[in-house]
């Protein structure tokens, strides 16, 4: 399979539309909301993460075709001392799931995380996503046997 991994140019209308198309897909997907992404979303997203200076994005191509994306930030593990980074987002077009994208994605990930000396990688999955769970397990993500929860406040 014809597939490669870069850091997105998200000042690159079309890198910016492709990456709002990815996660819009997955909004509406069993695994996001249900939904699509509203409009403001998609106005902002790529001037909102490229005024971030600790986020950055992972595109992932199949041929010339962007087919999935990584959201990721930067953070500090206050009990290792050391960087991590947090996946927050991580989606594939259901088309190409199953091809391997989301594991190069996460490996590509991993790399950064290394490079600079991150002590982990974080993200957060919903339980009833079973597809995203099985690539987790399987590229070394875990425990699972202690949950800890996500929880937000809307504002």
């Amino acid at each position: 399979m014809n597939t490669r991994t870069e850091i997105a140019d998200l000042s690159d209308g079309g890198e910016a539309r492709a990456l709002a198309g990815i996660l819009d897909s997955y909004a509406r997907g069993p695994g996001g909301q249900g939904s699509p992404l509203p409009p403001e979303a998609h106005e902002n997203l790529a001037s909102g993460l490229l005024n971030q200076t600790a986020a950055f994005v992972l595109l992932g191509y199949h041929k010339d075709q962007a087919v999935g994306a990584a959201v990721c930030f930067w953070g500090f593990s206050t009990f290792a001392g050391k960087p991590s980074i947090n996946i927050h987002d991580l989606a594939v077009l259901p088309s190409f799931q199953g091809r391997g994208i989301g594991s190069s994605l996460l490996a590509e990930v991993e790399k950064h995380a290394r490079a600079r000396g991150c002590c982990k990688i974080t993200l957060e999955v919903h339980d009833s996503n079973e597809g995203a769970k099985k690539l987790y397990r399987a590229t070394g993500f875990g425990p699972w046997d202690t949950p800890t929860f996500f929880v937000s406040k809307s504002l």
